[in-house]
C-alpha cells in the first residue's frame, strides 16, 4: 500500500467517535508514541506555549463530566487530553527557549539576540501580546490537529471536544494561577462496537468547492 493510500484511508476511516471500549487500552508503545507527536507539534517561534494533561485518574474524570455536557467518551476513553494554553508571555518564556536552543544547537549565547528581540517585541511587548492566551490557544489546536491525523494512522480512535466549561475545568485541575488555561480536549482509545456512528457517510463537500488555487 502507498503511503499516500495510507493516509488517505486512515483519515476517511476516522470520525469523531461517540461511544469507546471502556475495556480497551491503548497499548503503551503506542501512547508512547501519540504523546511525542505532541510533543513534536510546530508552534509558533517554536514557543510551545501550552500543557497538554493527560487525565487518567478515574475520580478527576468522573468529575469532569457533568462539565463536558454529559459526553461519556471522557470517562470510557482510553486516554483523555486535556490541551491548556497560556495567558500571557513574559521576558522569561522568551529567555527560557533561547537557552534550550542555545544548549541544542551547541550556538554562543548571544547568538540568537536579533530572535529574541523579534519575539519580545510581538508576544511580549506586540499587539499579540495583548491577546497571549487566544494566540497560545490557536497553537492548541495545531497539536489537536496534528495528535488527531496521528493517531488515525496508528489505528486508534479519537473525538475532540470543545463542549466542555473550561472555567470549570481550570478549578477542577488547579490550573487557577498556573498560568495556563483549559482550550479544548481530546478522548482517545478504541471505538465500541455498537457505536452507530462509525458506519455513517462521511459529510465533506468537493474538493473543487473547498480548495482554491491562487
Amino acid at each position: 500500500m502507498s503511503q499516500t493510500k495510507q493516509l488517505l484511508d486512515a483519515l476517511q476511516w476516522r470520525y469523531a467517535t461517540k461511544v469507546f471500549d471502556a475495556n480497551k487500552k491503548i497499548p503503551g508503545e503506542v501512547w508512547t508514541a501519540l504523546e511525542k507527536t505532541l510533543v513534536l507539534t510546530p508552534s509558533s517561534y517554536g514557543l510551545q506555549p501550552y500543557h497538554f494533561l493527560v487525565v487518567q485518574d478515574a475520580a478527576m474524570r468522573a468529575a469532569l463530566l457533568p462539565h463536558t455536557w454529559g459526553q461519556k467518551q471522557i470517562v470510557d476513553c482510553s486516554h483523555f487530553v486535556v490541551f491548556t494554553a497560556r495567558t500571557e508571555m513574559k521576558a522569561a518564556d522568551v529567555d527560557k527557549l533561547i537557552q534550550r536552543t542555545v544548549e541544542i544547537r551547541k550556538l554562543p549565547a548571544d547568538a540568537l539576540n536579533a530572535y529574541r528581540g523579534m519575539m519580545l517585541g510581538d508576544v511580549v511587548n506586540g499587539p499579540r501580546g495583548k491577546a497571549a492566551h487566544e494566540w497560545a490557544a490557536r497553537q492548541c489546536y495545531i497539536a489537536l490537529g496534528g495528535l488527531m491525523t496521528a493517531a488515525a494512522v496508528l489505528g486508534v480512535d479519537a473525538c475532540p471536544m470543545e463542549g466542555l466549561v473550561p472555567a470549570e475545568y481550570d478549578k477542577l485541575l488547579k490550573l487557577d494561577g498556573s498560568g495556563y488555561q483549559t482550550v479544548v480536549a481530546c478522548a482517545l482509545g478504541y471505538r465500541a462496537a455498537g457505536d452507530k456512528y462509525a458506519s455513517l457517510a462521511k459529510i465533506r463537500y468537493e474538493p473543487a468547492e473547498l480548495v482554491k488555487v491562487v
